[in-house]
């Protein structure tokens, strides 16, 4: 390759490397694999060795990638609400191989370089996640960074104070200061849930957990991080800072002082062993509860670290092995466009069925039209298909060299594919919307299925429900679902008398649902539900809500311009208004209890954890929290007042109050903490209802 050419290559992969640091670290949404991205860093560094007078100290070869979005100065510099801080000592990357070979010349470089020096590797599991340095002063937390663009980071001391593993102090013989790093991670169950949910709300779904995770560190509100179950492991206690001889002695010893250190490293002494350790996890991670995608192996001893030094980007004495992701490639045959409950467009790939990670895969989500483009995907093209996180299937590039002459770009569509209304699309969005929100099947129905959901209403239906109540003109608002009746409900197909008496016992259940929820429930855009309890509690009514100007909206902690905005919007439309009169008429609650602080202040300031099986299911429990005062959280930490157990509670919630002293106590102990008329015999979830585990108890139409 002549210099011209290079240099052409060169500026191309800068482009492209920045654009794909950009999707990743900021906007949490990756574009290309891992594999892919690595293979064009790999082939930036060699073009920049071979040709050095085009190096650069800005090209992405020669710095960390970024979750900062500016460059702005150190101090008092906000970005989304964070303070960017400098680190004390500079948080490197990695780097990466995916080939063994390249693993054994590292080990040749170790040894020739400390041939007078006997050392060992400390090998490890390399975790997927977000990473994150804690400063500990006196054994209480300080500060948390996020790596940013590894000089400086992002304070998201709030936040990491939310995450349940994260102690708040330490204990025993630790230093007056302390420096660590580790990985902050959303274990699958967790991002399945999510993923769930936002489905539901009509919101993206994150792409893996890395990219979850990620996106919950940087919420602005903490009560909602501590809702989202994430867990940080700990492996990096730089060596500047500690006296002891290697790396493993210094994680055992943070680990006595209540750290969640990495428990699954090995010391090895020799290549094979390293091998053996890979070739082990390679099969044994997909056992974990939570995502790794390889190995790094380190120099365990501290004085070898410190000889052997750093790049401007990378430690000379660590190395990552990346697990390069099953891949499969299948032809597309063609895509869908669906429409969300809030008017947003998807597009959906039908594939050639494939086996992928253990199960078939027909189908892929395409998240918007610039991944259409950046992927350059044409109908009848062969792609490339890996699960992300190892749970979603997701298109990760083109077999350009199978494309056919067949293969046809997609027309992303200018009108809604299930009303024809025209699209449109957000300034600064990268998604379509149908704006025709009353009039849209799918949105209507998609609207119906929020209002119904545990969270929301809690009545006993799915989408099958909906969708024939809507197809049999009995329901087109969820107002319509209070007006339904035995008689109608019987003369559609597939319903018997018990069917139809379960699903209107649940909606005579749903009038007691607390007003925050009811709130949730209306769908209202951008209102999640942390938000709609904020809204109730701040406002006590619809009425009151209704009425508030922009400027007592913003009053409220968490609510930004948008958020307001939604809520104004939507209230101006007088079929919303009528929607809740309706509502209303049926029996719904639209304010708090008298005095808007609930029925007693018998658990004010009590921070509670729930698990296991109750007389009442969760959410009525936690309800019954919040009425007398108390505080619902899902994760335990040192700022837990005691943890209510049920029956068969979770064995790790009990280990983490066992390791922190918080208390347990039973539902029998937690309701003497209540005024007398609020002590209840305890009984069973009746046919219909939600589980006490958070499940729902299916009913079986004989329909569906």
């Amino acid at each position: 390759m002549d210099a011209t050419t290079a240099k052409e290559r060169i500026e191309e992969l800068r482009r492209q490397l920045d654009e794909y640091n950009r999707r990743y670290y900021v906007d949490n949404s990756p574009v290309v694999s891992d594999y892919e991205f690595d293979m064009l860093m790999h082939e930036l560094e060699s073009l920049e060795a071979a040709f050095p007078q085009f190096s650069s100290p800005d090209s992405p070869a020669a710095r960390v990638g970024s979750d900062l979005s500016d460059s702005r100065p150190l101090t008092g510099s906000v970005r989304e609400g964070f303070v960017q801080r400098p680190h004390r000592y500079p948080m490197l990357s990695l780097g990466n191989t995916y080939s063994i070979g390249e693993i054994e010349e590292f080990a040749l470089r170790a040894d020739k370089i400390l041939q007078s020096e006997p050392f060992s590797y400390c090998c490890e599991l390399k975790f997927d996640g977000v990473a994150i340095c804690l400063s500990y002063k006196k054994g209480v937390l300080h500060q948390a960074l996020t790596r940013g663009d590894g000089v400086k980071g992002d304070d998201v001391t709030a936040n990491a104070l939310r995450i349940a593993s994260i102690p708040h102090r330490l204990h025993g013989d630790f230093p007056d200061e302390l420096e660590i790093r580790g990985e902050v991670l959303m274990p699958f169950n967790a991002f399945r849930e999510l993923n769930r949910q936002r489905e539901l709300d009509g919101e993206q779904p994150f792409a893996n957990p890395r990219n979850a995770a990620s996106g919950s560190l940087k919420l602005s509100n903490p009560d909602e991080v501590a809702e989202r179950g994430l867990i940080c492991t700990l492996y990096h206690i730089p060596a500047q800072s500690v006296t002891f001889p290697t790396h493993s002695e210094a994680l055992d010893k943070a680990a006595s002082w209540g750290l969640p250190i990495s428990e699954n490293r090995k010391i090895c002494r020799n290549i094979d062993q390293i091998k053996d350790y890979i070739h082990y996890w390679d099969s044994a991670r997909r056992e974990l509860p939570f995502a790794t995608d390889g190995i790094v192996i380190k120099i365990n001893e501290l004085s070898a670290q410190r000889e052997l030094g750093y790049t401007a980007k990378f430690p000379r004495w660590a190395v990552a092995y990346k697990f390069k992701a099953e891949q499969v490639v299948t032809r597309l045959e063609s895509i869908d466009y669906q429409v969300g409950r809030t008017g947003a467009v998807t597009p959906v790939a039908n594939l050639v069925p494939v086996q992928l990670g253990g199960t078939v895969v027909k189908r892929a989500t395409l998240n918007n039209q610039d991944q259409m483009s950046l992927l350059d995907i044409h109908i009848g093209d062969y792609v490339k298909l890996e699960k992300g996180g190892e749970i979603i299937p997701k298109i990760t590039g083109v077999d350009l060299a199978r494309r056919g002459p067949d293969a046809r770009l997609p027309e992303f569509p200018r009108n809604c594919p299930d009303c024809g209304t025209p699209l449109v699309r957000e300034e600064d969005g990268a998604r379509w919307f149908c704006p025709n929100a009353d009039g849209c099947p799918m949105q209507i129905k998609g609207r119906i299925e929020h209002f119904i959901s545990r969270k929301a209403m809690d009545i006993l239906a799915g989408e099958a429900t909906v969708a024939q109540l809507y197809e049999a003109g009995l329901v087109k608002s969820p107002a319509d679902l209070y007006e339904l009746n035995i008689t109608r409900l019987t003369s559609l197909e597939g319903w018997q008398d018990r069917s139809a008496r379960n699903f209107l016992d649940s909606l005579a259940q749903s009038r007691k649902v607390p007003f925050g929820r009811v709130l949730y429930a209306l769908g209202i855009r951008h209102i999640g539900e942390t938000t709609a309890k904020a809204l109730a509690k701040r406002f006590g009514s619809i009425e009151a809500l209704e009425a508030a100007g922009r400027e007592e909206l913003l009053e409220v902690r968490d609510i930004g311009e948008v958020i307001a905005d939604s809520l104004s919007s939507w209230f101006a439309d007088s079929a919303h208004r009528t929607e809740v009169q309706r509502l209303k008429a049926a029996g719904l609650q639209f304010s708090l209890a008298e005095g808007s602080t609930g029925r007693s202040s018998a658990l004010e300031g009590k921070v509670i954890v729930i698990s296991g099986n109750f007389s009442i299911s969760r959410e009525d429990m936690k309800t019954l929290i919040e009425s007398h005062g108390g505080k619902n959280s899902s994760s335990v930490s040192s700022k837990t007042s005691f943890l209510l157990a049920g029956s068969k509670p979770g064995p790790e919630k009990l280990r983490k109050c066992e390791s922190l002293g918080v208390p347990v106590i039973d539902e029998g102990q937690f309701r003497a903490m209540l005024p007398q008329q609020e002590v209840a015999t305890a009984e069973g979830p009746a046919e219909g209802e939600t589980a006490a585990n958070g499940e729902e108890t299916l009913v079986q139409l004989e329909l569906f």
